[in-house]
């Protein structure tokens, strides 16, 4: 199981005290593109440009960021398995 797989796997289990370094492991780890902001990261998946989130730069993140990562992730997934 690859290090982005086993993160996606604890972030499912648990949605408390992510960073923002964790999610942009995440998206990096699925083949995510980043862009930085001045308060907000960036990241776009450069396959499926319509694949985009926005992560704040904040200690620890609201359990938003890590279910909306989830679900996009997971729809990600659904779309081309073998990433």
């Amino acid at each position: 199981m690859t290090r982005g797989r086993k993160l996606l796997r604890r972030m499912k289990a648990s949605r408390n005290g992510w960073r923002p370094s964790d999610l942009e492991a995440l998206y990096l780890a699925f083949g995510f593109e980043k862009d930085e902001g001045s308060k907000h990261s960036l990241f776009r998946h450069p396959k499926y440009p319509w694949f985009q989130a926005t992560v704040r730069r904040a200690d620890p993140l609201p359990t938003g960021y890590i279910d909306d990562a989830v679900k996009l992730i997971d729809l990600l997934l659904d779309l081309d398995p073998d990433l």
